[in-house]
């Protein structure tokens, strides 16, 4: 449906993505995570071979990717973003489930009849958290996304939502994750790093759809 936008083109898009993700996803990790480890030993942040990587901060570099490639294309940073992020939920399910399968961003302690053993950490039963954010980041906002882009939207609107449903399973996803320590460690009433970071991804979503209401569809 858009004209131009052929092999070449979604080779482009793909390149500046992929750049967007791991430079993002790094600098999340220094910044918002460990940076006094990362300050203390710089050669460390290069090491991405090592884990190590910020959804948050890969959404920042993604965002900015596509902006320098709008840019360059004379396209709207919006539509590009539409566009793009009925296709983020499967990336994030893979990546969950490699969390899982490596036994990595393990749940916090609990008695649920379906806790799971993580011997990497200690013997303690604890939540599957991967699983439970493979079927809410993943599958569930695949699904939401991919039936509300079936129809024609106004520019925004699909972001929006996207920021919306990722902001909002992400942050309830953390009251079972256990919580990474972040700047500050644990913030203010028990929320994590995890949640601060999803409360803007939620207030610009609703920005986004309200700014799309009563406008045509792209």
């Amino acid at each position: 449906n858009h004209p131009g936008w052929d092999a070449k083109f979604l080779d482009d898009l793909l390149f500046y993505g992929v750049l967007g993700v791991i430079i993002g996803g790094r600098l999340g990790e220094v910044l918002f995570y460990n940076p006094g480890y990362y300050f203390s030993h710089p050669a460390k942040i290069l090491a991405v071979w090592e884990g190590g990587m910020s959804f948050h901060g890969g959404l920042l570099g993604v965002l900015l990717a596509m902006a320098l490639f709008a840019r360059s294309r004379n396209i709207r940073w919006l539509v590009l973003m539409d566009f793009i992020a009925p296709l983020v939920p499967p990336g994030l399910a893979l990546g969950r489930l490699g969390n899982f399968i490596n036994g990595e961003l393990w749940g916090r302690p609990t008695d649920v009849p379906w806790a799971m053993v993580f011997p990497q950490v200690d013997q303690l039963p604890r939540h599957a958290s991967q699983l439970y954010e493979f079927g809410l980041e993943g599958v569930a906002l695949f699904m939401l996304l991919w039936w509300y882009s079936a129809k024609p939207r106004a520019v925004g609107a699909v972001s929006g939502l996207f920021l919306i449903g990722y902001g909002s399973f992400r942050f309830l996803g953390e009251f079972t994750r256990n919580p990474d320590d972040g700047i500050f460690g644990l913030m203010t009433f028990g929320t994590s790093m995890g949640q601060w970071l999803s409360l803007p991804m939620v207030l610009a979503g609703v920005w986004l759809m309200r700014r799309a209401q009563g406008k045509p569809a792209a």
